[in-house]
């Protein structure tokens, strides 16, 4: 189906009633669907792409709610989806249909291992705090749990337990998942309205930026708009490099306490933070900071205290941003992972998503950084499918036996077709954004992305359809206490672009911690300071 800038269309409406009114931010459905006939719904197999034996809505509830400060009415509908391996788990998802439809329908993306659903009543990733959510603009949300279920007593995210089962695997890591509850929604959705939604946009952020770019890669028509945000595309790559890392960190002396990780962060932004011609405590220009650990050397190498690095620490932050490189090949064709921005920058004061407290061990520490954490259930359950496995006697650099089922593994959790072409060629709009000092899913691995896709699809054909930008000084997710709490209307330019053919122009990000503003920049160009009050955009100029 080939789509091309449009308005949006009201569609006859045989069991609602719509306003006639014109263009697509007005265009509403002004009754609340029938959430009744919702309720226990059965979802025929036939509706969906992929194989599944059918489902069932299990609640449907007519809601009332403040969403974004505004009162809003919609039918929220559970619904399972069921398996086709009886022992596999069912995809659980929600959506969400206001009464006042815009005729646009938005799908959320997960994060970490997901297993549990994410709110259809959040934001975009990087979303703006003065601007509705998706749900009170009137948008038919809808997301799942990617086809399992956390464990309670797990960490948020960290449960990668149902890896053991090939179709709970597949659903996840591969991301069919995605289409069928797609699928599901969009039947749903034309139930409850009788109409099909005009638009379907896609947004997530980490796992959910790998899923955003999943279905551009895979169902170049089935979304019109698409924001990914610090997407980790290339999974199996930045395991084994994780894998790498627990591998340094876990040697005797070589972890860094977090006021050794305080002192690196303090001393980069001290050694780079000017280079945009501010000190602001941001590194705008990373591309300039070539910051040398072995400046906090402590005296003869070894541990003396807070105020240096021993050798082994030095070791340990340099492998953290250096690229891994494997010496063999996986089937995805993957060879490296571009290590992390911590001598650009990152902000060491969210040290769970970096480095964690402890040194990862076995059993490995609920208070060692995320990543570490991802590795060893990765081992545990995709990897060797034992739970009592030590991860730490996986060395990714030789790892043997499994060398085998890595490979596999990677033509699964490796989303890396750079060919966008059919994505673009179907009329799709791809907003891509990373935050310059993310310290779980590397820029750098979302700039290599990006330069693929130049590569492949061509120079000019890409600034048709994708804008890529790095958010200085935002970490993962705005994650504990950022350096930048980054926050774009996004969406709304993704609109624009979808429906008017007018792309992002001079793109304004707002830094919720310091109540500032700064240009978004395309990547390469990055925010240079020229005069002027230094928390207005205004007095910024994008640069290369």
């Amino acid at each position: 189906m080939k789509r091309t800038t449009r308005r949006l269309a009201l569609p006859v409406m045989t069991l609602l009633v719509a306003t006639a009114v014109a263009g697509p931010a007005s265009a509403t459905t002004t009754a609340v669907p029938g959430c009744a006939a919702l309720n226990q719904l059965k979802i025929p197999a036939s509706v969906m792409s992929l194989p599944t034996t059918g489902g069932r809505v299990t609640a449907a509830v007519d809601t009332t709610a403040v969403v974004s400060g505004k009162t809003i009415r919609f039918c929220q509908v559970d619904a399972d989806l069921f398996p086709v391996d009886p022992a596999a788990p069912s995809i659980k998802m929600r959506l969400d249909l206001p009464s006042e439809w815009n005729h646009r329908a938005l799908m959320f993306g997960g994060g970490g291992y997901n297993g549990t659903i994410p709110d259809p009543a959040s934001n975009v990733p990087f979303g703006p705090a003065d601007q509705p959510v998706p749900l009170a603009r009137g948008y038919a949300t809808f997301a799942s749990d990617s086809g399992h279920q956390q464990n309670p007593a797990s960490p948020p995210s960290l449960d990668g337990s149902f890896g053991a089962n090939d179709e709970a695997l597949v659903n996840f890591a591969a991301g069919d998942a995605l289409k069928k509850t797609l699928d599901a929604s969009r039947f749903l959705i034309r139930r409850g309205y009788a109409a099909s939604p005009a638009e379907v946009f896609f947004s997530g952020g980490s796992t959910g930026g790998r899923e955003a770019l999943n279905v551009a890669q895979r169902w170049p028509t089935a979304f019109d708009g698409v924001i990914s945000a610090f997407p980790a595309w290339n999974n199996m790559a930045e395991i084994l490099d994780l894998g790498y890392l627990v591998q340094v960190l876990s040697r005797p002396g070589a972890f860094p306490g977090v006021d050794k990780q305080t002192l690196l962060y303090t001393s980069v932004i001290s050694a780079c933070d000017g280079l945009d011609g501010l000190r602001d405590q941001v590194v705008s220009n990373p591309g300039a900071c070539h910051f040398d650990p072995r400046s906090l050397r402590c005296p003869g190498g070894a541990d003396t205290g807070p105020a240096c690095l021993s050798d082994p620490q030095i070791g340990a932050v340099t492998a953290m941003s250096s690229p891994f490189r494997w010496p063999y090949r996986i089937a995805s064709g993957e060879t490296q992972y571009p290590g992390f921005p911590f001598l650009s920058g990152a902000d060491m004061r969210t040290p769970f998503l970096g480095f964690g407290t402890t040194a990862p061990a076995n059993p490995m520490p609920v208070t060692s950084g995320y990543g570490m954490q991802y590795w060893d259930q990765w081992v545990k359950y995709f990897l060797t499918r034992d739970p009592q496995y030590n991860s730490l006697d996986v060395d990714p650099r030789h790892p043997g036996k499994w060398l085998d089922r890595i490979s596999a593994l990677s033509t699964i959790e490796d989303r890396n077709n750079a060919d966008l072409g059919p994505f673009a060629r179907a009329g799709g709009k791809l907003i891509l954004l990373h935050g310059a000092a993310d310290e779980l899913v590397s820029p750098y691995s979302t700039t290599d992305y990006y330069q693929r896709v130049r590569e492949t699809v061509g120079p000019r054909a890409t600034d048709a359809f994708l804008r890529y930008y790095v958010v200085p000084g935002a970490n993962h997710a705005n994650f504990g206490t950022p350096a930048v709490a980054a926050a774009w209307d996004s969406l709304s330019a993704l609109e624009r672009w979808v429906d008017r053919g007018q792309p992002p122009a001079n793109p304004v990000v707002t830094d919720l911690s310091h109540a500032r503003t700064r240009p978004l920049c395309a990547y390469p160009e990055w925010p240079r300071y020229r005069a002027g009050d230094p928390n207005l955009a205004s007095s910024f100029v994008c640069t290369r």
